[in-house]
C-alpha cells in the first residue's frame, strides 16, 4: 500500500508523523497521525490506536492530548485515523456536525449514499490495521484501542465485534448505549436505516448483554460533561456489564468536562493501563 507523508516532527526523542494513503475500503484517500517512540529504533513495539470523537481529525489527538511524552517512556506507537471520509460530493454530507464529515460513528453504513464510502469499521480493523504493521514498527501481537466520545462508542463496539483483535482497550467519555440517545440515533438512522435490531451490533452496550466480552476496562467519565445525561449513559454500559461479569472499572470525576482538558488529565492512566497489557 502506498504511503505518502505530509508531515514528520521530531518528539520526545521519537516522532510524530502525519500520512494519507488511497483507501480502498474508503474509497477515497485517508488520513492518519503516527507517533513512533524511541524505543522502534531497536525493534517493533506494542501499538495503540485512539479513536477521536465528533469533528476531530486525525491530528486532533496529537495536538491536544498531551500524550506523547509518556508514551515515549512507556514505548507505545500512538496511531490517531481520521473520524470520516473526507470529500466525499455526497449532498449534506457537511451540513451537521455530528453526522456526515467528522461524524464516521466507527461502522460500515449500509444506506445509500453512505454505504460507498463511509465504511470506518473495516478500514479501521483492517485496512489500516495492516497498513500500519507494515510500513511502521509495530509487533502484530501488542495492540490496543481507546477512544473519546463517539470514538470511544468505537473503541468499545470494534473490540466487542472483532474478538482478539485487540489486546487491551480504554474510552474517556464514550457514547457507551448509542441506540438510546440522540447522536446514535441519527447516526444509526442515516448510517443503517430504520431497522433497530441492526443498531444494537453497533451499541456496546446491547453487545455486552449478548455476550460480548472484553479484556479488563478502563472507562473515565466527567461528571461536569455536557452530554453525560443525554448522550452518553454510561450507567446503562456499567450496569450491563455487572450483570455479564464483564471486568470494569469505570470512573466519575467531579468538575470534569466533555473536553480534551479532561482527557489530559486523565491519559497517564490510559496508557499505563495499556501498556501493562500490552509490555
Amino acid at each position: 500500500m502506498a504511503l505518502e507523508t505530509l508531515s514528520e516532527h521530531r518528539c520526545f526523542g521519537g516522532v510524530q508523523g502525519f500520512y494519507r494513503h488511497a483507501s480502498n475500503e474508503i474509497g477515497l484517500p485517508m488520513k492518519f497521525g503516527v507517533f513512533v517512540p524511541p524505543q522502534a529504533a531497536q525493534g517493533p513495539v506494542p501499538v495503540l490506536f485512539f479513536l477521536a470523537g465528533l469533528t476531530c481529525t486525525e491530528d486532533t489527538f496529537a495536538i491536544k492530548a498531551g500524550a506523547q511524552r509518556l508514551a515515549a517512556e512507556l514505548g507505545l506507537m500512538l496511531v490517531t485515523p481520521d473520524t470520516s471520509p473526507r470529500d466525499t460530493g455526497i449532498d449534506g454530507a457537511s451540513e451537521a456536525w455530528d453526522f456526515g464529515h467528522g461524524a464516521g460513528f466507527y461502522l460500515d453504513a449500509t444506506e445509500a449514499p453512505w454505504a460507498r464510502h463511509f465504511r470506518m469499521e473495516s478500514w479501521v480493523t483492517q485496512e489500516l490495521r495492516a497498513l500500519v504493521l507494515a510500513q511502521f514498527p509495530a509487533r502484530a501481537d501488542r495492540v490496543g484501542l481507546f477512544g473519546h466520545s463517539m470514538g470511544g462508542h468505537g473503541a468499545l463496539t470494534l473490540a466487542l465485534r472483532h474478538p482478539g483483535l485487540y489486546q487491551s482497550v480504554s474510552a474517556f467519555a464514550p457514547i457507551a448505549a448509542p441506540t438510546q440517545c440522540p447522536w446514535g440515533e441519527k447516526a444509526f438512522t442515516g448510517y443503517l436505516g430504520a431497522d433497530r435490531a441492526a443498531w444494537a451490533a453497533h451499541d456496546a452496550t446491547e453487545l455486552v448483554k449478548a455476550g460480548g466480552r472484553l479484556p479488563p476496562l478502563l472507562i473515565d467519565q466527567g461528571l461536569a460533561d455536557n452530554f453525560l445525561a443525554n448522550q452518553l449513559h454510561p450507567h446503562l454500559f456499567e450496569a450491563a456489564c455487572e450483570q455479564a461479569g464483564q471486568a470494569l472499572t469505570l470512573r466519575r470525576h467531579e468538575g470534569y468536562d466533555h473536553g480534551y482538558y479532561f482527557i489530559q488529565s486523565f491519559m497517564e492512566d490510559h496508557l499505563r493501563h495499556h501498556a501493562q497489557t500490552l509490555a
